[in-house]
């Protein structure tokens, strides 16, 4: 189904950024001396898995504590249970998986990205039934769930948003206004409303789950590359730029955008994030060795923590905030699943 279309260019109120009369005390600038001095407020925890550079990424808690991941490179659906520390995997070659979300009743389904297909898995056989993609869809990239048991999900080089009817196999696709605005993270809201990272255009997006209809709201900056999205309580949108190294957010309420420098600047690459139960953004600098997790109250809308990867990272690219065990879940390019547990 074709959507119709609302553009929508935000205001943009720049962030309250106290600036020197020196010239070198740019808002950049401050944000890394600030990091010098904030404290390490998360307990990390990594296993590693034993299957050697498959690539683990983008974990999910199951409704009993265990914690399900794919591993892109090495074409498989594993799940890790965290008292034990014990894995068991299931092979699905060819089919470059690249997430995994389990349904409440237990059941992990992931995205085939190299085989046009979402699978839905037998948590204890590995049996998969397959859910072939339509014509125009041949890469399945991020999901997330609606209230009702469907799922919405990203298509990145295909160019695509798109929600799957989890009982019939239908695909209803959302036609974008330009080419190669590339739909990469993706987040449900609460009112069952998809939220949409883009990494092609300088913008983020949303549809209304009843009308279909997609809007596109610019960020900022025209060079901005949007990876992941994450939504607090009051319903704002928050974002990472991976090309010019700020965190943002969208206020839906007056249509507003602020957007604040990390610490690690435009070179910072920030890839994964989320948000907690206490409205506290996590998000990942990735292009520092070791990656780092940087923490941001989005009430005070002030840094309040970083973190060293323990194995160095090399790159986080998706992470869960699970309320039950308290923690901020995430794999790495160095072949381990962490835990961060968070402050209370």
């Amino acid at each position: 189904m074709l959507s119709s279309l609302f553009l929508r260019k935000a205001t943009f109120v720049a962030a309250s950024l106290f600036i020197s009369a020196l010239a070198f005390n740019s808002p950049a600038v401050l944000a890394e001396q600030k990091a010098d001095i904030l404290p390490n407020l998360l307990t990390i925890t990594e296993w590693n898995v034993p299957w050697k550079d498959s690539r683990p990424r983008d974990p999910y808690v199951a409704p009993d504590g265990s914690v399900w991941f794919v591993g892109q490179v090495g074409n498989y659906v594993a799940s890790l249970n965290p008292e034990t520390g014990e894995m068991n995997k299931f092979d699905i070659p060819g089919a470059g998986p690249h997430t995994v979300v389990v349904s409440k009743d237990g059941t992990p389904w992931y995205a085939g990205n190299k085989d046009k297909h979402i699978g839905q898995m037998n948590p204890q056989t590995g049996e998969v039934t397959l859910f072939p993609m339509p014509e125009g869809i041949k890469d399945p990239h991020t999901m997330d769930w609606t209230s009702d048991g469907q799922l919405w999900f990203t298509a990145q080089w295909s160019n695509v948003i798109a929600k799957l009817n989890t009982e019939t196999g239908k695909v209803e696709k959302i036609a974008l206004p330009q080419k190669n605005m590339r739909p990469y993270g993706l987040i449900v809201g609460p009112d069952d409303r998809p939220w949409v990272a883009f990494m092609g255009t300088n913008a983020i997006g949303t549809i209304n789950p009843h009308t279909m209809a997609l809007e596109i709201i610019n960020t900022p900056a025209e060079d901005s590359l949007i990876r992941r999205i994450g939504i607090a309580s009051d319903g704002r949108v928050w974002w990472g730029d991976n090309a010019m190294g700020y965190i943002g957010v969208y206020n839906p309420k007056t249509e507003t955008m602020k957007q604040w420098p990390t610490p690690g600047g435009e070179a910072a690459g920030i890839y994964a994030l989320t948000v907690d139960d206490r409205d506290r953004l996590w998000y990942v600098e990735t292009g520092v060795q070791p990656n780092r997790f940087i923490g941001f109250d989005t009430h005070t809308e002030q840094f309040i923590s970083i973190d060293d990867v323990p194995s160095g990272g090399i790159t986080i690219r998706h992470m869960v905030f699970d309320k039950k065990s308290r923690a901020i879940w995430f794999a790495t390019d160095a072949n381990t699943i962490g835990r961060a547990m968070v402050p209370k």
